[in-house]
């Protein structure tokens, strides 16, 4: 089954999206973000002796444009192609009853499957922990992997469950009354980390 391409999935214009930054200071450039990814497939490809058995999944919505690109650079670093999927988390989560109305995206996952993989799950910030919690309980619905690690690009803390990121692009600390936001050019036409609100 051919390898989903998520390079346009819900972009932007990009001289539209340049030309109006949200508000806020910029904390990671669109060359961090690209250090931060290499940085991380290096990680996976050490702790993994290799790039055999691995299943890269990204957690909907930036999730998936970063682990494309984990992918592409997993095929540098270890000139193998490692299969690369969508796992949507909707309909886990905790939330739900409050937020009824909340999109629901897709799941892909490749031929191979995940059974007996080691699976790197891959988002774009970790806040509470909830959404990875929501990702755990999908996977054990789709298989029993290995192994599940978890690389983000950002970690803003202020978690809320035992969980914790085994690749991390940037450990951010953040007050609870700022955001987060990740802007990637599959999705935005930038890439770019800003943090907005907060105390002023």
């Amino acid at each position: 089954m051919q390898r989903p391409d998520f390079s346009d999935a819900g972009s932007l214009d990009p001289g539209s999206a340049q030309a109006a930054p949200p508000p806020g200071r910029t904390v990671l450039s669109a060359g961090d973000i690209s250090r931060a990814l290499r940085r991380i497939a290096h990680e996976i490809v050490e702790h993994n002796k290799g790039a055999d058995d691995l299943v890269v999944l990204g957690i909907p919505t930036r999730g998936e444009a970063l682990a494309t690109r984990l992918v592409g650079l997993l095929a540098e670093i270890e000139g193998a192609q490692v299969p690369v999927g969508s796992l949507d988390v909707t309909m886990y989560r905790d939330d739900l009853r409050s937020q009824p109305t909340r999109a629901v995206g897709a799941t892909f996952i490749p031929e191979s499957g995940i059974d007996d993989k080691v699976v790197v799950l891959v988002d774009d910030v970790l806040f509470s922990g909830r959404t990875v919690r929501a990702a755990l309980d999908a996977l054990g619905d789709l298989g029993r992997p290995r192994a599940v690690r978890l690389a983000v690009l950002v970690d803003r803390g202020h978690r809320e469950l035992p969980i914790r990121a085994d690749h991390v692009g940037k450990n951010l600390p953040t007050a609870r009354s700022e955001r987060v936001r990740v802007r990637l050019d599959e999705n935005d036409g930038v890439d770019e980390v800003r943090i907005v609100g907060g105390e002023s």
